[in-house]
């Protein structure tokens, strides 16, 4: 993608909807959670001694030495595998190496070596949570597509594995980072937002964050399809499906790209759209970095008139009222889809964040929210507002490591009931992590029409529709996240935060409300991803991955991010 994952839509700083401050001009500039930087190097256990023993050759004897010797045949072949994969290794090491002090002599403005120690931890650092933070054998920050057209020939010519950073706002290891072995292609100086009033369109560079993006098109009294995190980069979240406040009017962020500008596999750039190479620019709604690296996105706007919201906080003891709530706001006949909303539930604080947005003037609440009104908040900030102002009110989440999971489902009711308990304050998942530093788990429950399907597929971009393969349904996208503090913990939170997951598939399939489609940018490495898109669309996605990099550039040199699924 134009980065890997950078994450995440969404709206409140208490999960994967986590806002935090817009863009600063550079790396070195943006506020960091601060925290352990790397995790520790596992040691290897201790290597076995032999021992020997006085036998006497006996026929027994003489099998058990027979076994033995097999045995040791095979631990032998298995120091020889691990002396090999070392090798193997370190060859890739040198390569990248290599690489990277040609890539200097080459391009020496972009090209930022280990020995550049602040400039290079600067860069290194950049991505949002500590989970991610490698160290590649360089770092290259292009400002031209020329120049990202110069790094993937030098690199697939030298066989080096790359990793593209966007924003960087994805807690998956490798989905924007990669270790000594590779370089890191960050896009964070292509970060050019123009906009055009003859067409209506902004061009926006994969480096921009969606709150610089919403800055500039203040000027116009217009929005985008965007982004609900300000400091969210626009590559990621587009090449990623991306979900709006605005996507039940006018359907996803990819849905809402006009044009890409790519550089392919082989170093050409060249323009997708739906009149132009249209199979590349169907593949790159929701295709994700499989494709090539997109270095300048056309987007649709939209005025911005005024709206109406805020948030309203409640106690963890009025969660099955709440989810109760939500099934009747989601099972409305002809809800308006100017209503958004997004619940976080936080068992681990024993609160609940509600955060809603009408799309429309309103000087009291639209009646559209009325199943929530017969809940009684602690604390509420609610009225009339802009789009962008609520999107920028909400603080940042400063805890510096983080991991999620989500999937989708189908509103019911008994099943939101049965969620309610499995999210329950004295859960033993919960209170894993509640007893780490800075442990928090969130769980974010994000309701989409069917309108911003169907926006989808009628090509609200210009034509073509996108990849993703939902169903029309009214829907929910179920994320679980947590953050914590110190790198030694991040097995235990994982199992923890899985083990919530798994349970509520568990529910989710005995009540057969289940849908294919994983959100992608609130995903984890560990989900397959594209596999939930279908059988056809993944078929689609293979001919053009064939068609536009024969080699498979981007399937074998870029590890990171969602691949696409093998054996269809």
């Amino acid at each position: 993608m134009s980065s890997a994952l950078d994450q995440n839509p969404g709206g409140s700083s208490l999960g994967p909807t986590g806002a935090t401050s817009p863009r600063a001009p550079s790396p070195s500039s943006r506020p960091r959670a601060t925290g352990p930087k790397d995790q520790p190097h596992p040691q290897a256990p201790p290597q076995q001694q032999s021992k020997v023993w006085a036998v006497s050759w006996s026929l027994a004897t003489m099998v058990a030495v027979a076994l033995l010797a097999v045995a040791w045949n095979i631990l032998a072949g298995t120091d020889i595998l691990t002396t090999a994969t070392k090798c193997t290794a370190a060859g890739a090491t040198k390569r990248a190496v290599l690489a990277c002090s040609q890539l200097k002599a080459a391009l020496p403005d972009i090209v930022t070596l280990p020995a550049q120690v602040q400039q290079y931890d600067d860069l290194r650092d950049d991505n949002w949570s500590h989970t991610t933070w490698q160290r590649p054998a360089c770092i290259t920050a292009p400002t031209r597509s020329d120049h990202v057209s110069a790094l993937v020939k030098k690199l697939v010519k030298a066989n080096v594995p790359f990793a593209i950073r966007s924003g960087g706002h994805s807690p998956n290891p490798g989905d924007a980072s990669i270790g000594s072995n590779g370089v890191l292609l960050s896009l964070h100086a292509l970060n050019a937002i123009t906009y055009d009033a003859a067409t209506g369109l902004v061009s926006i560079g994969p480096g921009a964050r969606w709150g610089a993006v919403y800055d500039e098109l203040d000027k116009y009294n217009l929005t985008a399809v965007g982004g609900r995190v300000m400091d969210v980069g626009v590559g990621g979240l587009s090449l990623g499906g991306g979900l709006s406040y605005l996507s039940d009017l006018h359907g996803f962020v990819c849905d809402n790209v006009v044009s890409y500008e790519v550089v392919l596999a082989d170093g050409r750039v060249v323009e997708a759209s739906a009149d132009s190479h249209s199979d590349l620019f169907w593949a790159l709604k929701g295709g994700s970095n499989n494709f090539g690296i997109v270095t300048r996105f056309k987007i649709r706007t939209y005025p911005s008139p005024p709206v109406w919201g805020g948030i309203q906080v409640f106690t963890a003891d009025q969660t099955p009222a709440l989810m109760h709530a939500l099934y009747q706001y989601q099972t409305t006949p002809n809800k308006d889809p100017a209503a958004n909303l997004i619940i976080n539930l936080i068992p681990t604080n024993k609160h609940l964040l509600l955060t809603l947005v009408y799309l429309k003037p309103a000087a009291a609440r639209p009646a559209v929210f009325a199943p929530f009104s017969a809940l009684t908040p602690i604390f509420e900030q609610t009225g009339p507002s802009t789009l962008h102002a609520l999107m920028a009110a909400f603080p940042p989440a400063n805890q510096p490591r983080w991991t999620w999971y989500v999937r989708s489902l189908r509103p019911d009711a008994a099943l939101y009931a049965d969620v309610s308990a499995v999210l329950a304050g004295d859960a033993p998942e919960v209170a894993a992590v509640r007893g780490l530093q800075a442990g928090s788990l969130v769980a974010a429950v994000q309701p989409v029409g069917a309108s911003a399907v169907l926006a989808g597929r009628g090509g609200q971009g210009g034509g073509g529709g996108n990849a993703l393969g939902l169903e029309a349904v009214n829907q929910t996208w179920f994320s679980v996240s947590a953050a914590w503090w110190r790198a030694e913990d991040d097995a235990r939170v994982d199992r923890a935060v899985r083990a919530v997951h798994d349970k509520i598939g568990e529910l989710v399939r005995r009540r057969g409300t289940g849908l294919e489609y994983v959100f992608m940018n609130d995903a984890n490495a560990k989900q397959d991803v594209i596999k939930g898109y279908g059988r056809e669309n993944v078929g689609r996605l293979w001919l053009v991955a064939k068609r536009y990099d024969p080699a498979g550039v981007f399937q074998r040199l870029v590890p990171g991010g969602q691949k696409l699924p093998r054996g269809w």
